[in-house]
């Protein structure tokens, strides 16, 4: 990892082993997370953005922000035109956060990866940037995104490498070949902080819910 100041707490997230121990990282990173972020070019936010523009009607509603964080997304989902957008994330830290920038209307303090509180097929958009990644979320926490998403919806998430190469392409594969979803869109595997050093790739994917 870099040397910046930021690279303690994201080293220690990815290593966590717990989701308690997830929650307790960002608890405490929710101050400095989005000056850190952006020191870092953290790019996962923009490019989900653009991915949703994309496929997913501007007004469409409601949206969830899955793993929110601070809100980074939020903002510009208000400003582009989505109205309607609800925040989830497993610290309640970096949710207070997000809340204070009044772009949410429901926040949600819950673990992705369970059983989550919502009915089936609410969301018309689903966006989880920067999630699906070491130490936070795997393979387990998208059926659950796929549930709630409702048909001819849209799911734009971003994958590290190491979990698409370890189970979550042939995941993706299995769902679109069970007629569950089917992949409009899929990046090439980009840095997601071009300020740290040796960073694992991720992708960007879309997905459409049947």
């Amino acid at each position: 990892m870099a040397d910046g100041k930021h690279s303690g707490s994201l080293s220690a997230a990815y290593a966590a082993k717990r989701p308690e121990e997830v929650a307790a990282i960002y608890d405490s990173w929710s101050e400095t997370y989005d000056a850190d972020m952006s020191a870092a070019g953290y790019r996962h936010p923009t490019i989900c953005l653009a991915l949703l523009a994309r496929h997913l009607p501007r007004g469409a509603e409601p949206l969830l922000d899955a793993g929110a964080g601070t809100g980074l997304i939020g903002e510009w989902l208000a400003i582009t035109g989505y109205p309607k957008v609800e925040a989830l994330d497993i610290s309640q830290g970096m949710l207070d956060k997000a809340g204070a920038k009044g772009v949410y209307s429901a926040l949600h303090r819950l673990a992705m990866g369970d059983a989550l509180p919502f009915a089936d097929g609410v969301y018309a958009g689903i966006v989880s940037a920067g999630v699906f990644t070491s130490g936070h979320v795997g393979i387990e926490g998208l059926d659950e995104l796929i549930r709630i998403c409702r048909p001819g919806g849209i799911i734009v998430l971003t994958v590290k490498n190491t979990l698409w190469q370890s189970g979550f392409a042939e995941r993706i594969a299995g769902l679109e070949a069970q007629g569950r979803l089917k992949r409009v869109e899929e990046t090439a595997p980009y840095a997601s902080m071009p300020g740290e050093s040796d960073t694992v790739p991720s992708r960007g994917l879309v997905l459409r819910v049947n």
